[in-house]
């Protein structure tokens, strides 16, 4: 037992003995008992008011000075106080670095409650979105930027990427927007300025597109000019051969310049595809035709149609799609091999395959598939004439329709490329039906 109760407990029984030896020599023991019991409380009751008053005006007061177990009390809670305020200060103290870090940084941090209200913003959050303070502060984030992407995002609860949007406040403005969750349903919001990356990007695809539409006509003369040498019986026999390959790169260019002036396109439209009806049981039977009469083609080519559903899109940009698609299966299968494709629906939306057992794909170059000119092995796709560009075309015309691909390979035993569309986009057959009639 400790000693300050030790001492407690010793007071406590010399009170009550002292009460005893007066009650033995001048009166009624239990009279002389009672004054001590209550003498002693109220001598605790006393300490236990002055503690009292010290923990309610503790700012005001100093400790007050009481021996014993009280005193032992008293100097354990100003050791807890010390000790709270020592850690309050640090952490104000690191509070205060962190909004001065925060405050500093080059993008703009906004601190979202689980409501989506402001509850604090650096300095550069508020250039770029014309926020002030104190009073945008608790107001909801999608209340002061109102573009519909950018609810739709905030709402969501996919936030791997962030998204661009021009703020209403200075339109000649790009900001990537990205929201990162944490804590008990709050989030911050990262906001940085990509103007002059955007800006890059445009100007590259403009050069891209005005080249390739300057290449066009210069290489249409050229290929027409071997074409006709190909043709004439009085050419040197030894230039056949020169003739046959210059006829080769010069198709397998106007090839990359039009998948450039294909992908060109796809990237200047903006917003969604329309929504053309597309008969994509019968797109699909045209291109099981067209593969069969490709004299290069595999041995066995299959289409399974499991569903006679359609789409509402572009019809042209998903012909291109499943071209693409097709044709990769084609040329990376070897003669005895197989490509098969499945076209399918279910009530989550529609989806087309091309499965092949052709040469597959190491896994680490699975997610960089669909960027421009990647090629998983540059000799084999150079020599069998591809452009590098087919797997981005598809990216792109399927995120215009609300879609996105899947890939699935082993090397050594194939690839499944799959092209999921939702069920927005699918024309079912019944609505077909009753159309046609």
């Amino acid at each position: 037992m400790p000693a300050m109760w030790t001492f407690a407990l010793a007071r406590l029984a010399g009170i009550l003995l002292s009460g005893l030896c007066l009650g033995l020599l001048v009166g009624p023991i239990w009279l002389w008992l009672l004054a001590a019991a209550c003498l002693y409380l109220g001598w605790q009751l006393l300490n236990l008011y002055r503690l009292d008053r010290w923990l309610r005006l503790r700012s005001q007061l100093n400790p007050p000075n009481i021996g014993g177990i009280w005193g032992d009390v008293i100097g354990q809670v100003v050791r807890l106080h010390r000790r709270k305020q020592f850690h309050k200060q640090r952490l104000v103290q690191l509070f205060r670095e962190l909004r001065r870090s925060t405050a500093a940084l080059p993008d703009g941090v906004i601190i979202l409650s689980s409501q989506h209200e402001i509850v604090w913003f650096n300095r550069q959050a508020a250039r770029l979105l014309g926020l002030k303070r104190p009073v945008d502060l608790g107001l909801r984030i999608d209340n002061l930027i109102r573009t519909p992407e950018f609810v739709r995002y905030l709402h969501g609860d996919d936030f791997a990427m962030p998204l661009i949007i021009r703020p209403p406040v200075q339109a000649d403005l790009y900001l990537a927007l990205q929201v990162v969750p944490y804590g008990a349903g709050q989030s911050l919001l990262l906001v940085r300025d990509v103007t002059r990356q955007m800006r890059l990007e445009a100007m590259r695809k403009d050069f891209v597109a005005n080249a390739s539409h300057e290449l066009r006509t210069p290489l249409t003369v050229i290929s027409g000019y071997l074409d006709t040498l190909a043709e004439d019986a009085s050419i040197d026999p030894a230039w056949a051969g020169p003739i046959k390959d210059m006829r080769a790169q010069a198709r397998r260019m106007n090839a990359i310049i039009h998948d450039l002036l294909e992908l060109s396109r796809l990237e200047a439209t903006d917003g969604e595809a329309p929504r053309d009806s597309i008969d994509v049981p019968r797109m699909l039977e045209r291109l099981y035709r067209d593969a069969l009469a490709n004299s290069d083609r595999p041995r066995h080519v299959e289409l399974d149609l499991e569903s006679d559903c359609g789409l509402y899109g572009a019809a042209q940009e998903i012909e291109s799609a499943f071209t693409n698609l097709l044709v990769n299966g084609l040329k990376y299968t070897q003669t005895d091999g197989t490509v098969r494709m499945r076209w399918w629906s279910d009530d989550e939306g529609a989806y087309f395959s091309v499965i092949d057992d052709g040469i597959g794909i190491p896994p680490e170059h699975i997610p960089r598939l669909t960027e421009r000119f990647y090629r998983v092995d540059a000799g084999r796709s150079r020599g069998q004439g591809g452009s590098g560009l087919g797997l981005a075309i598809v990216k792109h015309a399927l995120q215009r329709h609300g879609g996105w691909l899947d890939v699935q390979s082993i090397e050594g035993k194939g690839s499944t490329f799959t092209c999921h569309f939702p069920s927005q986009r699918v024309w079912h057959s019944g609505v077909r039906a009753a159309a046609s009639a």
